[in-house]
Order: C-alpha cells, then structure tokens, then sequence
C-alpha cells in the first residue's frame, strides 16, 4: 500500500509542478473563440510589424505570446503553437536582420489566412478524416504525436528561465542552459523518487519485523522490549537499540492505561496522546525526537545515545536495571 502512496504524491507533484510553470505566463487554459484568436492574431502582427521602427520593445512583444493559442472552433480544441514565432524573434532580437522579422511576419499572415477561411467555410472533411486516421494507424506512425504536458512543461520551464537568466547571461547561450537545467532536474526528480520509495520500503520491513501484523505494541511486554535492546546494544547495533528501547516505553505506557492500543500510530501520534500536563511528556519528547534522528534520519548512535535512552525510560517509571 506504502508503495502506491508514494506513487500518487509523486503524481500530484508532477501535476503541481506543471501547474506552477504553467501559472507564469498567460493562462492558456480557457480556449479562444475564432474572433478571439484572430484577433489575438492581428494585434500580435501589428506589435511585430512596429518592431522596425520600435526594435527595443521585442520583449514586451515576446512577452504577450502564450506558449500556445488553444481555440475552440465550433467545439473543437485546437492549440497552435507559438514557438516558432518566439523562436524567431529571440533570433532577431540577437541580430535584427530583415529577412527574420519578415518570416515572423509571414508566419503571422498565414495563421491569419488560415484562421478566415475556417471561419468563413468549414467544408466536411469526414472522408478525409477517415483516410488519415488510417494513414495514422500504420506501424510507422505509433510512436507520433503532438506536444505532450511533458513537452508544454519543458517550454514552460526554458521560458521562464529565458526571462530569469535574459539579463544575466548571452542569449545565445541560454537554450544549452536551460536543456541542461530541465534534464537536471527530471533526473533529479526520478533520483528522489527512488530514494523515497527505498526508504518507505525499508522503513516498512523494519517496522514489519518487530510484531506480526495488527499486534498492539503492549502485546510484547515491556521487559522483553528492553532485554532486545541490550542485546542489540551488546552486538553494537546502537540505533536498533534505541529503537528497541523506545518501543519498551511505548509498551509500558500502554500497558498503564495511557492510551487505548492501536496499531496503526505513529512516534509523533503517541507523543500527542499524552496531555502537556503529563508528568512523562518530556521523556516521552525526548525519546521521540532521539528516535526520529536515529532510526528515521540515520544519525550515528553510540553507547552514550543509548544510555540516555534507558535514563529516560526510567523517568517514565520502566526499571531497566
């Protein structure tokens, strides 16, 4: 079960992450209408064409580009990418030549071309529709697609980069930048996820191997808690000591009447149980915490850690001598 939680935060991450990226530029979300995106479309042409004359407002003009356009035509979601165009301008913008700007501004004419004669005719293309989805069933054809989240998410990420690194470093060498920094970070992702579940998996079979399943801790009395623990302390296995030694106060403060048993709670959810005003509150915390950074943390233990885990189960009134 540990194993598919794990899995589930690590998609709720992924899918928060792209929100995030997705979040710093205009939201592409809500889809256009035709006469929203034709004339998203014309003020863009109009903003490029004055570049000539106004070529330090290129950022402005990069700015106001979404990553993509996702109009909606009479119920179906199109969504035409804008990467090109930004493409060209941020090379124009490192060398104004003419021909650049007239491809961005060619660019522009034929979404606008495109983008009338939609509105203005929208003929039956089932059979060509039919045709192609066979064509697009071939073998050859499988593994082609168009942008995934992965891919919006990669731009999103360079974009932001672009305007976060713009003023700092040369352009030219921001896209090797930010390859690297996207790539880094996916495998710095996968890496933690593996940790994670490593450790999830370890914590699992180490908290397995204590008590059979759904055995209360107060089932193994708190005298043979302690006796495991000097015995893993005699081997040397400090931490597992520790952890013993905890386990032996849990045991004896449940076999008092400090709370009713139940399987499934954790050190931090025993250490709540007992009220502030409780005499074993601050033993209690103290054994937690040395637990926590021992067992869970995998600190280094040593006698002295161990000996002072026994002093405060005697404070909790667990003889130990």
């Amino acid at each position: 079960m540990r194993i598919f939680a794990v899995f589930k935060v690590a998609a709720c991450c992924s899918a928060l992450l792209a929100i995030a990226f997705a979040q710093q530029r205009d939201n592409p979300s809500s889809a256009l209408s035709l006469d929203q995106y034709r004339q998203a479309v014309d003020q863009t042409l109009a903003a490029v064409t004055q570049l000539k004359d106004r070529p330090d407002s290129v950022d402005a003009v990069i700015a106001t580009l979404p990553s993509y356009w996702q109009v909606d035509a009479d119920g179906k979601i199109f969504s035409i990418s804008t990467s090109a165009i930004r493409d060209d301008l941020q090379a124009w913008k490192k060398n104004p030549a003419v021909a650049t700007l007239d491809h961005v501004v060619q660019l522009l004419g034929l979404l606008q071309e495109n983008a009338a004669k939609w509105q203005s005719v929208q003929p039956d293309f089932a059979a060509q529709h039919s045709a192609l989805n066979r064509i697009l069933a071939r073998r050859e054809f499988r593994n082609v697609h168009g942008d995934t989240w992965i891919n919006r998410l990669q731009q999103e990420i360079k974009e932001w980069l672009e305007r976060l690194l713009g003023r700092l470093i040369s352009t030219s060498a921001i896209p090797a930048i930010s390859d690297v920094v996207v790539y880094g970070l996916i495998v710095a992702a996968v890496l933690a996820l593996a940790f994670w579940m490593y450790r999830s998996l370890r914590e699992e079979v180490r908290v397995e191997t204590l008590l059979p399943a759904g055995t209360p801790v107060s089932a193994k009395e708190w005298p043979l808690w302690v006796s495991d623990a000097r015995v893993a302390a005699a081997a040397g296995d400090w931490a597992n000591a520790v952890h013993l030694a905890y386990w032996a106060g849990i045991s004896f403060l449940e076999a008092q009447g400090s709370w009713r048993a139940d399987v499934a709670r954790t050190p931090r959810e025993y250490l709540r149980l007992l009220p502030a005003s409780s005499r074993h509150q601050p033993a209690l915390r103290s054994m937690t915490s040395r637990l926590e950074c021992v067992w869970y943390a995998m600190q280094s233990a040593d006698e002295t850690t161990f000996r002072e885990t026994l002093a405060e189960l005697e404070s909790l009134g667990c003889p130990c001598n």
